[in-house]
């Protein structure tokens, strides 16, 4: 059985943690202002995030979206080891992404689902 995927934001875990799943933290940065022993995680998945040139060309942007998810999946193509913690995870259940951006519908998180839902998928 394979679990769900959520996505939550850092700052709202910290005020109500995930009541169930494994919990990986998917920035390349440790979030701002945020305590390392604050964060209850499963793992850190640097190596899944987007490259440092991908996140500053990007900028949060959301002219930049489509093209920013683009290259990120490509990005993620070529490191499909960085996506095995959490797709072992999800064979054992549900999963939470964290990430740290204030915005809810164009961060790396919702990208990296959709590719981790295709992977799931084959």
């Amino acid at each position: 059985m394979s679990g769900d995927i959520v996505l939550m934001r850092v700052h709202d875990a910290l005020a109500e943690p995930p009541e169930r799943g494994k919990v990986f933290l998917v920035d390349r940065l440790w979030p701002r202002g945020v305590r390392k022993e604050a964060l209850c995680l499963d793992g850190w998945l640097k190596d899944a995030a987007p490259s440092t040139g991908l996140r500053r060309w990007f900028g949060h942007d959301p002219a930049r979206w489509a093209e920013f998810a683009e290259r990120y999946r490509r990005e993620l193509a070529d490191r499909p080891e960085a996506l095995r913690p959490v797709l072992d995870a999800l064979a054992e259940g549900p999963v939470v992404l964290l990430y740290a951006a204030r915005d809810t519908e164009h961060n790396q998180a919702v990208v990296l689902r959709g590719v981790l839902e295709g992977a799931r998928g084959r």
